[in-house]
């Protein structure tokens, strides 16, 4: 069952960055998550109530899940977006796989969840991997390919926190629906608050391809794969439930390099090898 749930996970999300990028254009990113939350957050919590679950949060867990909301739905999501709006899906999502490495980090040093003892030679596979492939496209753009880097990198370290974060509220006992519902709500929240703060305007997108993405963004990547996923970060822990995420490129990139025309040449494919080989280190058992 373990290993379905991963392979669905990752399928799901995989689709997920090419749809993340066929959001970019008319609907900046911020309002695009913000648009997307809300629905997954009525989504689920209308779920919940059908199966009779409490909604309610105690309130010394508050802080908390509104802390998953703000990494995991807010922060996650618009830096991966941005990211995806500046490279090519596939490689966003590379760099997001590395999101494994700093949960295990995050765990061990919040919750006390021990890492193996391969952790080091792991970090500096993933390092070096993100260097084979990032640094002949600086070197011949000179700059411009950081900043989709640094947003996936972004997007990369607030899902590894979020994960750890959401791993605290499921030992607190606290309903996986209930904490996801509300912490899409606070992740619109945040995002419309972050799209205002920075004076971005609101502008819909209603063209067939904006329309579909987002539903499967709201849907099936949201509702669906958080629920697994938070189910997974509850059997496995947080750090080896972030190693789905080093699947997700997988898929990812076939499908970008189906439909973006990402050329799979030498250093993306050795820098991939790379960075999955070292999820795989990070997150062995001793």
């Amino acid at each position: 069952m373990t290993a379905l749930l991963f392979a669905v996970t990752a399928l799901l999300w995989g689709g997920g960055a090419l749809a993340t990028a066929m959001q970019a254009g008319v609907t900046p990113a911020p309002w695009s998550v913000a648009l997307r939350m809300v629905l997954a957050g009525v989504i689920l919590l209308g779920y919940g109530r059908m199966r009779g679950v409490t909604l309610s949060i105690p309130r010394k867990d508050r802080p908390a899940v509104a802390l998953q909301g703000l990494l995991f739905f807010a922060i996650a999501f618009i830096a991966f977006y941005e990211a995806s709006a500046r490279m090519p899906s596939g490689l966003a999502a590379l760099v997001l796989s590395t999101s494994s490495l700093f949960a295990a980090v995050i765990a061990r040093a919040v919750l006390g969840v021990p890492i193996s003892s391969g952790f080091v030679w792991g970090a500096l596979c993933g390092v070096l991997g993100l260097a084979i492939i990032f640094l002949p496209g600086v070197a011949a753009h000179g700059a411009a390919p950081l900043a989709g880097f640094a947003w996936a990198l972004t997007a990369a370290i607030a899902t590894g926190a979020g994960t750890t974060v959401g791993a605290r509220n499921q030992r607190a006992g606290l309903p996986v629906v209930s904490v996801l519902g509300w912490g899409a709500f606070v992740g619109a929240t945040a995002s419309a608050l972050w799209a205002a703060a920075t004076g971005t305007p609101f502008a819909a997108d209603i063209s067939p391809s904006y329309v579909t993405s987002f539903l499967y963004l709201a849907i099936a990547a949201s509702c669906i794969t958080f629920m697994l996923y938070f189910e997974l970060v509850r059997r496995l822990g947080p750090g080896r439930a972030a190693y789905t995420l080093a699947l997700v490129p997988l898929v990812a990139l076939v499908l970008s390099a189906l439909f973006e025309h990402l050329a799979l040449g030498w250093p993306v494919l050795a820098g991939a090898v790379a960075i999955l080989a070292g999820n795989v280190l990070v997150l062995a058992r001793d």
